[in-house]
């Protein structure tokens, strides 16, 4: 017998949405040169797309993005699932010599950062790539870190960091979820 899992909201729109205006001022600060955006599919896409509103508000245009998909490049797909559901990498434009900046939600073990790089090898040889991840939750796998992480929390390994998307404007959410414990 189990008790039900408990969620809390460690973050909210307004906040996430400071921290994302944040982040965003210091990526047009770092490097003189402007970032193409891509978003990992899924949660990525949505935290770029609103760093997109961010960037065009601010610079009054808007700035080349695209979304990698990063199913056939994790390094565990054949044990993941049976069959992976990919869907499309859309890149409508060469890296070759660009800043790029891969954005995800939450940053974890770093394996689908490593995927995300591997699919980007196909797009050209970027000058750089820099990684914003709204939530840095830690527990890496692998020597990845990101260059830029509003939120930094620490993680019991068994615990859930979600970004919600359903809430109101600007509606994105960063919510812990404990398992429930045994009885």
């Amino acid at each position: 017998m189990s008790n039900m899992p408990e969620r809390t909201v460690l973050y909210g729109p307004e906040e996430v949405d400071r921290a994302l205006a944040k982040a965003a001022s210091d990526v047009l600060r770092r490097r003189d040169s402007l970032p193409a955006l891509v978003g990992i599919r899924r949660g990525g896409v949505k935290v770029m797309d609103r760093l997109s509103e961010i960037f065009s508000t601010t610079l009054g245009r808007t700035l080349n993005s695209g979304v990698v998909d990063i199913n056939l490049y994790r390094d565990d797909w054949t044990t993941a699932r049976a069959f992976p559901k990919v869907g499309p990498t859309e890149i409508g434009f060469s890296l070759e010599g660009r800043r790029v900046l891969l954005v995800d939600d939450v940053l974890f073990t770093g394996r689908t950062v490593r995927a995300a790089l591997d699919a980007l090898s196909e797009f050209g040889r970027p000058a750089c790539i820099e990684l914003l991840a709204l939530v840095d939750r830690g527990h890496r796998e692998m020597p990845i870190q990101a260059d830029y992480a509003p939120f930094v929390i620490r993680t019991d390994a068994g615990e859930i960091v979600e970004v919600s998307f359903d809430g109101g404007a600007p509606g994105i959410e960063v919510v812990l979820t404990k398992p429930g414990r045994r009885l």
